[in-house]
């Protein structure tokens, strides 16, 4: 797959090195937030997009929100280091808001990039935005957390398993058990729960 590169934006393996494709974006953050965690992890969480802390850090989910994720994957018996983290977006959008579809839509190379080279066992989104941007339909999320589609991206079919966004779990306490078997079965799916049994759990989806 060619990598996105033209006078805006270019791509270096899975890191975006430069990009001003979306002006308020460029103004907005105070640098680019690339995918963090192996580049052969077996399981790839696609969160929305960076927030003030991880603008801060340059490092995707290290907030409260990343805490609970990396609490939760402990759990479930994986660690934050065995695992891949990235965003829909790589920059932070003013005053924390939603992306722009037209902003979704300029770094979507960037993210399918990451995807085909990464080649997980399984993607994992965490919340709305993530899952209906690469499932290109509305998602009804705390209903379809757990459930597991086929997605395309550049020609091949990758699993994906909707889950909730774990800020869900700090305003809504009942989500917590939700979440933390959503992160099971990611783990479960991907063979990496303690055992390895490859990805042969993947064969019936």
């Amino acid at each position: 797959m060619t990598e996105p590169q033209d006078d805006e934006g270019a791509m270096d393996g899975l890191t975006v090195t430069s990009c001003r494709r979306c002006p308020k974006l460029v103004d907005s953050r105070s640098r680019i937030v690339n995918g963090d965690g192996p580049t052969d992890a077996d399981v790839l969480f696609v969160g929305e997009g960076p927030g003030a802390t991880e603008d801060a850090e340059g490092r995707p989910f290290v907030g409260r929100s990343g805490s609970v994720l990396e609490d939760t994957l402990l759990e479930v018996g994986l660690e934050r280091e065995q695992v891949r983290i990235t965003n829909c977006i790589r920059c932070r959008p003013p005053e924390n808001r939603d992306p722009r579809t037209a902003e979704l839509a300029n770094c979507r190379g960037y993210l399918e990039t990451e995807i085909d080279r990464l080649d997980p066992a399984i993607i994992v989104t965490l919340g709305k935005v993530p899952s209906e941007h690469l499932l290109e339909r509305s998602v009804s999320v705390t209903a379809e957390t757990g459930s597991v589609e086929d997605v395309r991206i550049a020609g091949r079919s990758h699993p994906l398993l909707i889950c909730l966004h774990p800020a869900a779990t700090l305003y809504d306490r009942s989500q917590r058990e939700p979440f933390r078997k959503t992160l099971a079965t990611a783990a479960d799916l991907a063979g990496v729960d303690g055992g390895g049994a490859g990805q042969s759990r993947l064969d019936g989806f």
